[in-house]
Order: C-alpha cells, then sequence, then structure tokens
C-alpha cells in the first residue's frame, strides 16, 4: 500500500518469560516472533518497517537486519513513548501509520491489508483493530457510538460491571494518519497509575476533538494471540503448527497424526508426500513430492528431493537427491550430499562428503570428509578415517569400487574405479583402477596355545 509505514513496538523485556533472551526473540514455528511480525507488516504493503527497540536492543537490531530500521527506546514509558521514539524517523512522512505489537506471531499479512485497506477508504484519522473474545477478561474493551465509531477504550480495572460484559477487544494494532499521530502524541501525560504514555489515550484526545476514529474486527481472534509467558508461546506454538499442517494438508501432503507432527513456517514439502509421527521439519527444509519422511525423523535445514524414504533420521545442513532409502538410525551432518538412488542402511553417519548415484552404504558405517563415486558398496563396519589429530584429510572412492567389510581407509588416500579392497584391511595407500586392495596380517594357527593359557 502507497505511503504507508509499520512501526513495530519491540522494545519490553517480557519479564513472565523469565529470560535472558528479549521477549520478541523467543521462536514460535521456527523463527523469532519478530520476524512473523517483520513478515505480516510487509505482506500488508508496508514501503518501510520501524522498529522500537530497548531490552536486548543489539540483539534485536541484528534479527531486524536490512529489513527495517530500528530506533531506540532507551527507557520503556509506555506504548505511547515508544511510538513517540519514531517521530524524528518519519519527519517528512504523510500517509498511514501501521502501529504492530513484536510479541503477535499469528499475525496474517492478508488480513492486515484488508484492515489498512479499510482504514483509508473511511477517512477516519485513526483505526483500531478490534477481535471478539468469549473471555475478553484482561483486555480493553471497545466502546462504540451509535454510529459504530470508536467512541473509547476501557481498560479492564476501570471498567463498569456492564462494560465487563463487552466482548470486543482492543488487539494494540492501529492506523493512524501522519503527522496528526505525532501531533497528539506530543499532548499525551503520564499521569495515570503506571506514570506512563499510554497510546489508546491518542484516540481518547482524538475522539475529543471531533475526529472519526473507526474500529475493524479481525474474525480470527488467535491471530492477534499477544506473547507474555513461556504458556502462551506454547499456545502460539500449537496454533501456528495447526495452522502450517491444514495448509500443507490443503496442498496434497498426507499428515498421519497432526498431533504428533512439528514443521516449522517455512518448509515446502510437495504434494503426495506422506508425513509419519514424531517427525521434526526445521527451518530451512524443503521434502519433494512422493516422500515418506518418519516415523522419529528430525530434519534442519535439509533439501530432500522426490520419491524419498527416510526413518529414524537425523539431518542437518545437507542434501538428500532423489529416490533415497535411509535409515533406521542414521546420522547425516552438514555438507553431506546424496546423489540420486543412494541407499543407507542402520547405524550410518556420514559428515561433510558426497556420495555417489547408486551408492549403497547398508550398515555400521562412517563416512567423514569423502568423496564417493556412483555405483559403490560400502561392507558393513567400514571407516573413513579422516582425522590425524590436528587436521582433517579426504578419502576419495571411484565409481563401482567394492570395500570389503570392516576396511579402514586411512585418509588421505584413493582408490580407484572398479577396484575392490579385501574385508579386514586397513589401507594407506591409494588403491589403482581395477586392483585389488588387501592390507591385513597373514593368519597364524599356533596349535595347543589355548589350553598352555588357562594352566597358567
Amino acid at each position: 500500500m502507497k505511503n504507508m509505514v509499520a512501526i513495530i513496538l519491540a522494545a519490553g523485556k517480557g519479564t513472565r518469560m523469565r529470560s535472558k533472551l528479549p521477549k520478541v526473540l523467543h521462536k514460535v514455528g521456527g523463527k523469532a516472533m519478530l520476524e512473523h511480525v517483520l513478515e505480516a507488516a510487509a505482506a500488508a504493503g508496508a514501503e518501510e518497517k520501524l522498529v522500537v527497540v530497548g531490552h536486548g536492543a543489539e540483539a534485536v537490531s541484528r534479527l531486524v537486519g536490512d529489513r527495517g530500521r530500528t530506533v531506540l527506546q532507551e527507557q520503556q514509558l509506555g506504548t505511547g513513548h515508544a511510538v513517540l521514539q519514531t517521530k524524528a524517523a518519519l519527519a517528512d512522512f504523510r500517509g498511514t501509520a501501521l502501529i504492530l505489537c513484536g510479541d503477535t506471531p499469528l499475525l496474517d499479512g492478508a488480513e492486515l491489508a484488508r484492515f489498512c485497506q479499510v482504514h483509508k477508504d473511511s477517512g477516519n484519522a485513526a483505526t483500531v483493530l478490534t477481535t471478539m473474545m468469549d473471555d475478553p477478561t484482561g483486555y480493553g474493551r471497545i466502546l462504540r457510538d451509535e454510529e459504530g465509531r470508536v467512541r473509547a477504550i476501557v481498560e479492564e480495572k476501570d471498567a463498569t460491571a456492564e462494560e465487563k460484559k463487552i466482548r470486543e477487544v482492543n488487539t494494540g494494532i492501529y492506523c493512524l494518519d501522519c503527522p496528526l499521530l505525532f501531533e497528539t502524541l506530543a499532548t499525551l501525560t503520564c499521569d495515570n497509575a503506571q506514570g506512563e504514555y499510554y497510546l489508546t489515550d491518542v484516540l481518547a484526545k482524538l475522539t475529543a476533538a471531533g475526529k472519526s476514529v473507526g474500529g475493524v474486527v479481525c474474525p480470527d481472534s488467535d491471530m492477534v494471540l499477544g506473547i507474555n509467558s513461556r504458556r502462551q508461546l506454547a499456545e502460539a506454538e500449537a496454533l501456528m503448527r495447526r495452522r502450517i499442517l491444514y495448509k500443507l494438508m490443503d496442498a496434497g501432503v498426507t499428515v498421519m497424526d497432526p498431533a504428533s507432527t512439528f514443521i516449522d513456517a517455512d518448509v515446502s514439502i510437495g504434494p503426495d508426500t506422506v508425513i509419519y509421527p514424531y517427525t521434526w521439519l526445521e527451518s530451512g527444509s524443503r521434502i519433494g513430492e512422493d516422500c515418506e519422511i518418519g516415523p522419529n525423523v528430525r530434519l534442519s535445514n535439509v533439501q530432500v528431493g522426490d520419491g524419498c524414504h527416510l526413518q529414524f533420521l537425523y539431518g542437518h545442513d545437507c542434501r538428500i537427491g532423489n529416490n533415497i532409502t535411509a535409515g533406521p538410525y542414521v546420522h547425516l551432518r552438514p555438507d553431506t550430499v546424496l546423489h540420486d538412488n543412494v541407499k543407507i542402511g542402520n547405524f550410518v553417519e556420514v559428515k561433510n562428503s558426497s556420495v555417489g548415484r547408486g551408492t549403497k552404504l547398508p550398515h555400521l558405517t562412517y563416512i567423514g570428509d569423502s568423496d564417493i563415486g556412483s555405483g559403490v558398496n560400502m561392507g558393513c563396519g567400514c571407516i573413513t578415517v579422516n582425522y590425524d589429530g590436528k587436521n582433517k584429510h579426504r578419502t576419495v572412492i571411484g565409481d563401482n569400487a567394492f570395500i570389503g567389510c570392516n576396511t579402514n581407509l586411512i585418509a588421505p588416500v584413493k582408490v580407484g574405479d572398479d577396484c575392490y579392497v579385501g574385508a579386514g584391511s586397513t589401507i594407506t595407500k591409494e588403491v589403482p583402477a581395477a586392483a585389488l586392495g588387501i592390507a591385513r596380517a597373514k593368519q597364524q594357527n599356533i596349535e595347543g596355545w589355548a589350553e598352555k593359557y588357562r594352566s597358567k
């Protein structure tokens, strides 16, 4: 929307969170609450975003980065005082200020855009976003006049018994015209029990001056839920998870048990993929079509192709190609790349390695700092010995090699194409293409040794 900026209030400490971390940096759906608000403001059409920071200002500013400008509120003296800190930054601005709270992670950009458009079309000096609650306890009630305009917002402690029955409440989200907003803020006083400057007093002053103040009802009260405690954080997480899962299911993903499935907001999953219970898909992950993921899979920043079957697996910061079967009990560590048609069995760990097309790592294997070609078979118990106590070294295995069981490949070392390595070998030198590499002591049997040993 043209001529609209967003002012996001994110200066509070969040005492009830009982945390060293600033409240707005706590995560919901894999993202900090403030990130969700920044994204919603952008989706609503805000041309610029100003974030008012205070407690933990440095950490909050780092999160904002180049997505907005930060303005410092050195003393937290109320919502009105917080907005006033943006006056210098918006000195030449003529348009609408969308005021948001940084602790409302469930905001929907489309709903905010509708709210802002209603404000613009109405000609109101200010518009407040409201919602209906079955239990409005603790919220400011919306008082309207006979024409439906907002006459006042009365806080719970000041409300009469009759006013407390009102279910329409203030969400703390507003559209206000500038520069009228700052002209009115300049007239506020802190003559109240908290000694703070309240943004709601701006609405009262505008009404008293004969300006029109409107109210738009948000149909989804969950969307405007503010987070002030760990309990509310968990409630928001559950609501966010349900929203994410419903969206995925509507797009053709099967989620067998939503109650035991945890998927972050920015994860994408292709149609006809099935998600089994106790699966965690975390930020940065992408899953292709026709996959079966789970049970008991955790992926963090992992790219998965089409047609994969993963179970009892933990992967992070790696890439998985198409038609890959892996698990159970597999650990895929950072910078691992599995090319198409790889098969990984139980108790296998792969780290910082490229595994070629159609290669098999059946079981009980460690692959670290390696480049493995296509069509390779790694026998049970094979290890690439990549660390000499000071430095990591790479192992290179050519196409179609066969590595026998219980083999140690002492890096740096290369095994050529079409090689065979005898079981139980410890390979320290290059094995040329199409050769057999074998490195183990000749067996020696000593007759009668056991009886002599037992008789000692």
